[in-house]
């Protein structure tokens, strides 16, 4: 296995989890119930949940902190734009399968224009003429339109919470980013890579609000910013509600974050 694959497999592991965290958590109740979820395979949940983390906290971790110190911000933040950006294609399929012609035109318009006048993505121009970033949409929360429930809980090696549901949305997600589309497997490889720990060194300073037990506070946040999402706002999210930062990055156990 290459230093690329193995530097990939691990940007992808925290990424989702921790975009679902944010600073205004003072209300999160990491030791809910486990009842609250449907969760029937927590042990190999839990299991996963430690490789996970374990792939973090020795590569991702450390090469998301080296990202930071030698990236000026005005550059990760144009990084983030461009990938930004690519979400919108996503966004765009999903809304029009869920109906949602305000949102896949809203989607479209900041595509367009941002690819163009915004230099691929670098600069949100879109947002200044009115065409405000809203929360994207996915094959998860197409399926959840469509009357399908969540299923089971998941930890899923390497991509982090899901359910079952979501988990086969990945499936169909995969073909709606562009990223994919890159001919050449180790530029998109690297792409990739660029992508997750771009976000990943994001999120260093939210592990500060991380307590209890972190398998549940990550499964909770997962499940709750996901009933935010598919329900568009129309319930509270205290995870990921009023965050431009981590929107297009949907995301343990006694988790160790040095």
């Amino acid at each position: 296995m290459g230093i690329k694959t193995i530097v990939f497999s691990a940007a992808l592991v925290l990424a989702a989890p921790l975009s679902l965290a944010q600073t205004d958590t003072e209300s999160v109740d990491s030791t809910s119930p486990s009842a609250e979820v449907y969760d029937p395979f927590e042990g190999f949940n839990r299991a996963v949940f430690r490789f996970n983390n374990g792939l973090d906290r020795f590569i991702l971790k450390p090469v998301a902190k080296g990202y930071r110190a030698v990236t000026p911000n005005r550059v990760e933040n144009g990084v983030t734009n461009i990938f930004g950006n690519l979400g919108e294609v996503g966004t765009i399929v999903n809304s029009v399968l869920q109906w949602k012609w305000g949102k896949a035109g809203n989607s479209t318009g900041r595509f367009l224009v941002n690819s163009t006048v915004g230099l691929v993505g670098i600069f949100d121009v879109a947002k200044s003429i009115g065409l405000p970033k809203k929360d994207g949409e996915d094959f998860g929360q197409t399926l959840a339109t469509w009357g399908v429930g969540n299923g089971p809980y998941l930890m899923l090696p390497l991509l982090g919470p899901s359910n079952l549901r979501d988990g086969f949305g990945l499936g169909v997600d995969y073909f709606t980013d562009p990223v994919n589309y890159i001919d050449d497997s180790e530029t998109q490889l690297g792409v990739s890579a660029t992508r997750t720990i771009n976000t990943r060194a994001q999120l260093l300073e939210v592990e500060e609000i991380i307590s209890g037990d972190k398998y549940v506070f990550f499964r909770n946040a997962y499940m709750q910013r996901r009933e935010f999402l598919v329900k568009d706002g129309e319930v509270e999210d205290d995870f990921g509600a009023g965050s431009d930062d981590f929107e297009d990055f949907d995301g343990f156990d006694d988790i160790e974050l040095d």
